[in-house]
């Protein structure tokens, strides 16, 4: 029997892993990142100390992100055609604020605004291509009532 190879056994493939595919992890996380960094850094930025309204209106940024995240979360539709157009929007603004930064524009931008820009904008691309993606279409149906 020497020279013989043993018979191959079969080993049962198992299915895809039980939860939330990454199609639903990575942008829920996106916006959820970009919340706690508008939020941090915003505020970050308000001279101490720190009035009530500025960092009320970080807050209202942050929430809207959060909600965003919690909306494709969910699968909702709606929420998938909310973060496309916040995606191309904030390629185009955060790409203009970076270019002008870099150039030396005469206009002072605060620091969040260009370490947004740098999470920001590549981020969004590669989240703009995906969520443009048949794939996407196919996760996000869930109507929004």
């Amino acid at each position: 029997m020497e020279g013989m190879t043993p018979p191959m056994t079969s080993v049962p493939v198992q299915g895809p892993a039980p939860g939330y595919p990454p199609g639903v992890v990575v942008p829920a996380t996106f916006f959820m990142v970009a919340g706690v960094l508008e939020l941090v850094l915003s505020v970050w930025e308000i001279p101490a100390p720190r009035p009530f309204w500025p960092v009320w209106e970080a807050l209202g940024r942050a929430l809207a992100h959060w909600l965003l995240a919690l909306g494709l979360w969910n699968r909702i539709a709606l929420c998938r055609s909310i973060a496309l157009v916040y995606c191309l929007g904030s390629i185009v603004v955060y790409l203009f604020a970076l270019l002008l930064a870099y150039t030396g524009a005469p206009v002072r931008f605060p620091n969040y605004v260009v370490l947004q820009s740098l999470f920001q904008v590549p981020s969004c691309a590669l989240l703009f291509h995906f969520l443009r993606s048949d794939r996407a279409g196919a996760i996000y149906t869930r109507p929004l009532i």
